[in-house]
């Protein structure tokens, strides 16, 4: 396994207007790690909600009989970007926002694939 905090901070440093990031455990929607810029960010409550719309695509993937592999998630906001990338065979995710004045969903995309290939 690898070591979900150092994931973390590698992409905290590589992504400009970064807010704050968090690796959950799909099933229990329970944080493994995380990292916040923000005081006010409450990433326990992003991990938990999050878990909830993963787990709800992949019941919408296997209503619609598709025979594919889930490996992002975006939604953007006026002013941030929120990246869920699916890891360790669908049974964890990161997290991550960004500040979308600071950062755009090329970069935001790089950086967190650059540190999670073949997770």
């Amino acid at each position: 396994m690898a070591d979900y905090e150092s994931i973390i901070e590698a992409i905290q440093t590589d992504v400009t207007g970064f807010i704050g990031a968090t690796i959950v455990d799909l099933e229990s929607g329970m944080s493994l790690a995380s990292r916040s810029a923000v005081s006010n960010f409450d990433l326990d409550v992003a991990s938990a909600y999050n878990s909830e719309m993963v787990k709800g695509k992949f019941k919408t993937m296997k209503a619609l009989g598709l025979d594919s592999e889930l490996e992002d998630m975006l939604l953007t906001l006026s002013d941030q970007l929120h990246l869920i990338k699916v890891m360790d065979g669908g049974t964890t995710f990161l997290y991550v926002a960004a500040n979308k004045a600071n950062t755009n969903l090329a970069l935001l995309r790089r950086a967190v694939n650059q540190h999670t290939v073949g997770r």
